[in-house]
């Protein structure tokens, strides 16, 4: 429909406009309906293709994998009080870094989750092993293979959105 083409149309002039695609996953949380889907859209038109990116599409999550890492750090004995340091960094020539390249020093684990930290996340996957976080994940649904690396932790191994979402 044209309305929804011209709000596209408004980032740039109308030569430039290139139609974009993505993907929708909502799950219910209600008693007794858990888990199952509300609602999910898996493109912009199953006309054009027929390729659903929601249950198809493999990607990697980044930051939308931490929650994993935290988990299985809590399951082994941390806490959210606990101290971390968001540092410099270097696990076996690994030099992970946040976006912004500014560091905060000695933090709690519930700041470094807030402040979504890759350096605190990275060394936690170190700690705990990439194994463990690994096998956290699968227990919560992720399915796709997960490369069980310190990276892990930033989300470079590749799911879908269902799966990500479902877990």
């Amino acid at each position: 429909d044209d309305r929804k083409l011209n709000w596209l149309k408004k980032a740039g002039k109308e030569e430039e406009f290139v139609p974009v695609s993505g993907a929708l996953v909502c799950l219910d949380n209600r008693e007794g309906y858990e888990g199952w889907v509300r609602a999910m859209v898996g493109g912009r038109s199953y006309a054009q293709s027929a390729f659903n990116r929601a249950a198809d599409a493999v990607r990697q999550p980044g930051s939308a994998f931490k929650p994993f890492v935290y988990l299985t750090a809590f399951e082994h004995g941390r806490t959210p009080d606990d101290i971390v340091h968001d540092g410099p960094i270097n696990i076996r020539g690994w030099k992970p870094s946040d976006f912004e390249g500014k560091y905060k020093g000695d933090i709690t684990i519930t700041e470094a989750f807030a402040d979504s930290s890759n350096v605190v996340a990275a060394q936690l996957t170190d700690e705990l092993g990439p194994k463990q976080v690994a096998a956290t994940a699968r227990r919560l649904g992720i399915t796709s293979p997960l490369d069980e690396v310190a990276s892990l932790a930033l989300g470079t191994s590749g799911v879908t959105p269902l799966e990500l979402t479902g877990a």
